[in-house]
């Protein structure tokens, strides 16, 4: 026989589309998945096209939060991660599956400045978190003021909660241009240095792979650093996998 919360949540998605409003949508969800699971909707967030970038993220546009996140927390939050980028924020774009940020902390183990969104969440009185990775487009996030236990039905169906609500609110989203920004249109040629430089290669050994002379291989580099707005050849390398534009 079906959970309640599976009852519920299947409810939800046959009704998700009726409901006109993100608010509707976040507090409907909200409702059926904290006596349960002890998890308050957070809400749902349309990921930057530019990695490590702040300016996209607009409430009410590509950002829509749920009334129980904590006063405060999504300012200090925008404030810290102009800064740096935190590590759930890494996940939130790599991981094919949804995650705590509970596992990630302890994969990751931060140190340092990398802390500084666990600090910032216990500040107020996050404890943890649910992400859910939705389409490479989207994160969709549930929290707890307690570290989240949560059983693999529960994982699922949160998740499953997490698509629907998050295609209710792309459907009401207003147009927004301003994610779009500039973009990092690297040429090919630009796109196979950096795979080879990220696979391990010399620069002399990428000229001779390539059949290119080791000056063309810098001149890729540079403009490739310029587009992506990196430092240096590996920050490069870096940015264009976590943008995807190189395996």
């Amino acid at each position: 026989m079906p959970s309640k919360l599976a009852a519920d949540l299947l409810r939800f998605t046959e009704a998700v589309d009726r409901l006109g409003t993100p608010k509707a949508v976040l507090d409907t969800l909200d409702k059926i998945t904290w006596q349960p699971c002890r998890a308050h909707v957070l809400g749902a967030s349309l990921l930057p096209l530019d990695f490590g970038t702040t300016n996209s993220l607009v409430l009410g546009k590509t950002v829509f939060l749920h009334k129980s996140t904590p006063k405060g927390w999504w300012e200090q939050r925008m404030q810290l991660s102009a800064i740096s980028p935190a590590p759930g924020d890494v996940a939130a774009r790599l991981a094919l599956a949804p995650f705590t940020i509970s596992e990630v902390m302890k994969s990751l183990e931060p140190i340092g400045v990398d802390r500084w969104a666990v600090e910032l969440n216990l500040k107020h009185g996050i404890r943890d978190l649910f992400g859910c990775p939705i389409g490479g487009r989207w994160i969709f996030a549930y929290w707890s003021p307690k570290a989240m236990q949560l059983q693999p039905h529960q994982r699922a169906l949160l998740f499953l909660g997490a698509s629907f609500a998050t295609t209710q609110l792309q459907k009401l989203a207003p147009p927004f241009t301003g994610r779009i920004g500039k973009g990092a249109s690297l040429t090919p040629r630009e796109l196979s240095v950096l795979r080879w430089l990220s696979l391990g290669h010399r620069i002399a050994e990428v000229g001779e792979d390539l059949g290119l002379g080791e000056e063309t291989v810098r001149s890729h580099i540079k403009k490739a650093q310029v587009k992506l707005g990196t430092r240096n050849s590996i920050h490069a390398v870096a940015q264009a996998v976590r943008l995807r534009l190189i395996p």
